[in-house]
């Protein structure tokens, strides 16, 4: 079996996949630094009070997931990634799929991402590193799971968790409402991920499409 046949077999069965390199390094450290600047010139706006911190179009501090953390939701250049990654979301996962938004964080040592699992919005969800210090994500447990890595299958049985290590460039997929999934405390100075997050197609989906916004890019407060 080829290594591109198994992905996308292991997606329908362990409701996951790695793919490796979805994006050029290249291009995940322009990505990268493009974010790290944006959060300095938000904190610049927001300490100045040129802007109130109630204005989210700059990104914020006051996620609750992940408080204190600069994050953002529907940023211009994560929405063209939503959208440029999206013929290959499709190859790997055989899935028509629709987009509904992305969010993106720079995690801060001492962050933690507490188990959860998520809403309509993230049924098919993603999370690409852009960048920074290494920081694992763990999956809900699978018995004997088999993990691409480089070109090789390596298997893994952990009670604990599946332990997942991304490179600039390397995307998690996964069935963000079905598979719990979290992040232990980070013990490096800076972490920068977007989670990209798509619906399949459905009645349903279709009217979720964008996450009810009339199209990408665009705020929260822009939804329907």
């Amino acid at each position: 079996m080829g290594y591109e046949s198994f992905i996308k077999m292991s997606f329908k069965k362990n409701k996951y996949i790695i793919v490796k390199k979805i994006i050029s390094p290249e291009l995940a450290k322009f990505v990268n630094d493009y974010f790290m600047l944006k959060r300095k010139v938000a904190r610049t706006f927001f300490d100045s009070t040129y802007i109130s911190q109630l204005n989210n179009d700059w990104g914020v501090w006051n996620d609750d997931q992940v408080p204190n953390t600069y994050s953002h939701y529907a940023d211009i250049a994560m929405e063209t990634l939503l959208e440029k990654v999206l013929p290959v979301m499709e190859k790997y996962t055989k899935l028509k799929l629709i987009p509904t938004y992305s969010y993106a964080r720079i995690y801060k040592n001492g962050d933690i991402l507490h188990r959860h699992k998520d809403r309509f919005s993230c049924e098919i969800s993603t999370t690409l590193n852009l960048g920074g210090d290494p920081w694992p994500i763990y999956l809900s447990p699978k018995e004997n799971v088999g993990i691409p890595d480089g070109k090789k299958i390596t298997t893994y049985s952990n009670a604990k968790g599946i332990k997942i290590n991304l490179n600039p460039g390397d995307m998690l997929i996964y069935k963000g409402m079905e598979l719990e999934h979290w992040r232990e405390a980070f013990e490096g100075e800076n972490c920068v991920q977007v989670f990209l997050h798509y619906n399949q197609f459905s009645k349903e989906s279709e009217l979720n499409k964008f996450d009810r916004r009339p199209h990408l890019g665009l705020p929260s407060w822009f939804k329907k």
